[in-house]
């Protein structure tokens, strides 16, 4: 079966980018392969279609300001044409370790760094992450599709370290506060306090935790939707993006995937540069990248307010757009 007989089977309302073949043959066109060491010019804004491993020594030093990573977890997993097989932890941070110090040479002494991972692996993350930079928090996230378990308590959430180089790092907390509505409107003098309130509600703005309870998995019904299987949420890049990098900064992730990272990027007015083996997922990134040419929407994102999950205002504006 080709990937055009599997678009025409998706429902009519189903919103998920995919590509035909003529499609992959074009974005395969605006893929980069390195052979040589290469300046950031040569690079930005760029998809390098390639294993890491055979071009960490390629990459430019000291270019990065933020570093977001994504690796595979410490779980037997197929990602299309590769996959990567479940280890003992201390084999997992043996595998971090062979490339994880050499990834550092790319960021700048001001540069933050996020590291996803799972329950499992989180602890392989943590001791990798602490012999090479400040460990600044931890989030955990909800990830709202977890599989049920009879014997076991439903896992539905993701870790991401936060690190930075040095104790000098960028942080831009009014950037990413949340707009949450108000249980118990208090008032003094008749006026709200600490509160808005308008015909849409009472909502107030509160400083993001390190716990994320307001994202949505993409499922097939959101613009942003693919089929790589471990798709981040636009609006989780959003907020590590926004936080920890200014517009005009350069955002490198090395496990790409479908594009998020580098579509966020360039919804938000920063630079990027992209690493992924999978040529199909990298060309996937491509065509996003076309798209936010022209359709900036982050959703759960909008008038520079992140707004909480399926908070009916939020769905007002997307439905309007």
């Amino acid at each position: 079966m080709t990937s055009d007989d599997l678009i025409k089977q998706r429902s009519p309302k189903n919103k998920t980018i995919n590509l035909d073949e003529n499609e992959n043959e074009n974005y395969k066109k605006y893929l980069i392969k390195l052979s040589e060491k290469v300046t950031i010019n040569q690079i930005i804004n760029s998809v390098l279609n390639q294993d890491l491993f055979q071009i960490l020594d390629f990459l430019p030093t000291s270019f990065v300001d933020l570093l977001f990573i994504d690796p595979p977890y410490n779980l037997t997993k197929t990602f299309n044409t590769n996959s990567f097989k479940e280890r003992s932890t201390k084999d997992y941070i043996d595998w971090l370790e062979s490339w994880f110090p050499k990834l550092l040479k790319t960021l700048k002494p001001t540069a933050s760094v996020y590291i996803c991972g799972d329950w499992v692996s989180s602890t392989a993350i943590f001791l990798v992450a602490e012999k090479y930079l400040k460990i600044q928090n931890r989030i955990t996230w909800e990830r709202d599709k977890g599989r049920g378990a009879k014997s076991n308590w439903k896992n539905c959430s993701e870790d991401i370290w936060f690190c930075t180089v040095s104790d000098k790092y960028v942080f831009n907390i009014d950037d990413v506060k949340i707009k949450r509505k108000v249980i118990a409107p208090y008032k003094v003098d008749g006026k709200p306090k600490d509160w808005e309130e308008n015909k849409d509600g009472n909502y107030r703005l509160t400083h993001p935790s390190n716990i994320w309870t307001d994202l949505t998995v993409p499922y097939w019904s959101m613009a942003e939707n693919t089929d790589h299987p471990t798709q981040k949420p636009e609006k989780l890049l959003a907020k590590i993006i926004l936080a920890s990098s200014n517009p005009g900064d350069v955002v490198l992730d090395p496990f790409l995937g479908s594009g998020t990272t580098a579509v966020v990027a360039k919804k938000l007015s920063r630079y990027f540069v992209g690493i992924e083996i999978d040529e199909t997922y990298s060309c996937l990134a491509q065509k996003r990248l076309d798209i936010a040419e022209t359709n900036k929407t982050i959703q759960g994102y909008q008038d520079n307010v992140f707004w909480e999950r399926n908070s009916l205002h939020a769905q007002k504006i997307l439905k309007e757009k």
